[in-house]
């Protein structure tokens, strides 16, 4: 079959003949339709994300949609090694596949469940927002980011702010339901004036960050008390990416001065969890409440896709 073959961490991997999985107790064999070329995707080709590949070559992608052998289309992940979703074929474990809506068409499917279900866990299960809170979204111009703004309207948020480096994207993010932007790209001092002014008194109860880097120095330079005061209420800190910078500088005071918690996402949450994420993300895209810009690429340009940038828009890569 053909594939994406990445040879080398750091590299893009390239169109080649690779030899068919074979299905193992508990898997099943699928044709693929589609898989969404992903900034994890590049992230582990590139061996900066924890679950690089190990053993060279490997097929590159995580997840994708496909047929299986009784023709029914499913969203599917867990591929063993040294196999990928970006190929002709995939044989991937019967528990990580997951049915599809009639009315979800494939590419729109491989695109929007990984982004879509993270955002919805990021903001449903560890930051827990709940109904009137206000949410800061670090990283919103981006696919994952912009999918979040609709969430945290859905699960009840009074007031979005979404934050971003492209400038030209923010403008559109009002139609989403953010209630406010910010360039990320400002200085350091007045991008923190920024935050503290959309902040207000009662502050954000839930930060949702896809970017950390300079931006979240700015932000905790915000809330940084420079007095013994009282607070209104808690900030829940959940750092979801590293776009923006992969370290950052912490002073001590920011903890002692102001009620912080600073979470990650804690992994992947169990089956039942999963699922239900899954069939929420998908059910709000059937329906068109959800949406993500797609760029269909046949599987035999995956070299040159590879080097572009995306810019809010997920580039599917089709066999």
């Amino acid at each position: 079959m053909h594939a994406a073959v990445l040879h080398a961490l750091g590299g893009a991997p390239r169109y080649e003949e690779f030899p068919d999985p074979v299905a193992a107790d508990g898997e099943v064999m699928i044709e693929v339709s589609a898989a969404a070329l992903k900034p994890v995707d590049k992230q582990m080709a590139a061996g900066s994300h924890y679950a690089s590949p190990k053993t060279l070559p490997a097929i590159c992608g995580t997840d994708g949609v496909g047929r299986l052998s009784d023709g029914r289309r499913v969203f599917f992940a867990g591929l063993r090694p040294p196999y990928g979703t970006m190929a002709e074929r995939a044989a991937a474990r019967s528990m990580f596949t997951f049915a599809i809506p009639d009315n979800l068409r494939d590419e729109l499917a491989a695109a929007i469940v990984n982004p879509g279900v993270s955002a919805w866990l990021t903001l449903a299960l560890r930051a827990k927002v709940a109904v009137g809170e206000s949410v800061l979204i670090l990283g919103a111009t981006g696919v994952t980011g912009r999918l979040a703004i609709r969430f945290a309207k859905l699960l009840g948020a009074a007031r979005v702010v979404a934050a971003g480096r492209n400038r030209s994207a923010l403008a559109a993010l009002h139609e989403l339901g953010a209630d406010a932007t910010i360039e990320l790209d400002l200085p350091a001092g007045e991008l923190s004036d920024r935050f503290a002014h959309e902040a207000g008194e009662p502050g954000f109860q839930v930060v949702i960050d896809y970017v950390w880097g300079a931006p979240a120095e700015a932000f905790l330079q915000a809330v940084t008390r420079k007095e013994f005061a009282a607070a209104e209420s808690e900030t829940r800190y959940v750092q979801v990416g590293e776009s923006a910078g992969a370290t950052i500088m912490f002073p001590a005071a920011v903890l002692r001065s102001t009620p912080i918690v600073i979470m990650g996402t804690a992994g992947i949450p169990s089956r039942d969890v999963l699922v239900d994420a899954m069939q929420k993300v998908m059910t709000h895209a059937a329906s068109r409440e959800l949406d993500v810009e797609t760029e269909r690429v046949p599987l035999a340009e995956i070299e040159a896709a590879w080097q572009r940038e995306q810019r809010g828009r997920r580039i599917v890569i089709v066999p």
